[in-house]
């Protein structure tokens, strides 16, 4: 008695563990997944999706999908990046320097993204509706060379603050150089 109670209880919780995967859905596999497409130490990586009926509507959601996502990195990146410094120096204008670096970063992702570089581009058509994937990466070095030539030129930083934020920047790219190619 006790084993048939027991193949019972093990059936159905076999059973109510098939169901549970079920309610899910089947698992998808999209191009540019895993971790060659995910930023890493040396790239910022993003990856975006389309769907259109108009191929070039597609192609452009993909576009800005991908490279919103690798603004939103590059913010929180250096956001963290920011803070760890200014704590660690304890200086007394540190969040108006903060805010002074998020602003400049702001301002450089809105107008371009230095040396992004298209890695993959796939796209598909199914029932009239176009899919777009595209996926782009930026080499960190480059990207924080970028800005610190754009705070140099930036006129309403003063001295200390540019000083402040190139001290930050030149940290970051001896990170990302010691890292090698």
């Amino acid at each position: 008695m006790m084993k048939v109670t027991s193949f019972f209880v093990l059936a159905a919780l076999l059973i109510a563990g098939c169901s549970q995967n079920k309610s899910l859905g089947s698992k998808v596999k999209e191009p540019f997944s895993g971790n060659k497409y995910e930023s890493n130490d040396r790239y910022f990586r993003g990856v975006g999706k389309g769907e259109s009926k108009d191929q070039n509507i597609s192609e452009s959601k993909a576009d800005l999908q991908a490279k919103k996502e690798l603004a939103q990195q590059m913010n929180t990146n250096i956001k963290a990046v920011t803070d760890q410094y200014l704590s660690e120096t304890e200086v007394n204008k540190a969040s108006e320097i903060n805010d002074k670096f998020e602003s400049l970063i702001r301002e450089v992702t809105n107008t371009s993204l230095a040396d992004m570089r298209k890695i993959g581009q796939e796209q598909y058509i199914k029932e009239e509706t176009y899919t777009t994937y595209v996926a782009y990466e930026i080499h960190k070095k480059d990207m924080f060379r970028y800005l610190k030539k754009q705070a140099k030129l930036n006129k309403q930083l003063n001295e200390f603050d540019r000083k402040k934020i190139e001290e930050i920047l030149d940290e970051e790219i001896k990170k990302a150089e010691s890292l090698g190619e």
